[in-house]
């Protein structure tokens, strides 16, 4: 289980108090909020990329809320997907584990036929589609096989025949792997569609979706 414990974030003149929510293992759950009411910042809380000024961060009751980003065991995508343009495919799907010092050759091929990225292996990232690259950045955050997974808007730039192709493969990711999810979307019938929960965030409140 993840649970946020009144977590208050600052930064600049943004501020974020007394947030608390928590996510079931293996729950998929979409959050949903006007722009600057903080999503992408509890998203960035929950991987260790932000520093919080009060409260907690738990998983599974254990406080994780000082360690570091690579202890955690989160895989994060973020909104600008965040590929390394001078590295190929199987660089970017390999580099979580080789920060790690745990390279796992047969976890990535068996990762890139699961995604359909097998043929594309050797390719730059930067000639990749819309939808090649967000595999991949999938694929980059499932590598370590994180029992968390967090996405920032993940398919608001593909098209729509991409973007139902995207959520036909969260599903397929879900029922592989029972993965935590919590994904920060704009989208309603996305969230409808993928999510167990939708909750809302405004005024640093947290609460679930209205039908």
């Amino acid at each position: 289980m993840i649970e946020l414990r009144q977590l208050s974030i600052a930064s600049g003149a943004f501020r974020l108090h007394d947030v608390s929510f928590a996510l079931e293992q293996g729950e998929y759950v979409a959050l949903m909020g006007r722009t600057g009411q903080g999503k992408t910042t509890i998203l960035e809380a929950i991987a260790g990329l932000r520093t919080v000024m009060g409260g907690q961060v738990l998983f599974d009751g254990v406080d994780v809320t000082q360690q570091p980003p690579a202890r955690r065991g989160v895989g994060y995508v973020p909104q600008d997907l965040a590929l390394f343009p001078t590295m190929t495919v199987r660089e970017n799907l390999e580099f979580a584990l080789r920060i790690r010092r745990t390279p796992n050759p047969a976890r990535i091929r068996a990762l890139a036929d699961w995604l359909g990225l097998a043929a594309l292996l050797d390719r730059s990232v930067a000639g990749l589609s819309g939808g090649e690259a967000q595999r991949t950045a999938l694929g980059r955050a499932l590598s370590f096989e994180p029992k968390v997974l967090l996405l920032d808007e993940p398919f608001s730039a593909l098209d729509e025949e991409t973007r139902a192709e995207m959520h036909r493969l969260m599903a397929s990711i879900r029922e592989k792997t029972g993965v935590t999810v919590l994904h920060v979307t704009h989208n309603r019938s996305e969230a409808l569609a993928l999510a167990d929960r939708v909750l809302t965030i405004e005024g640093g409140t947290v609460r679930m979706a209205s039908s």
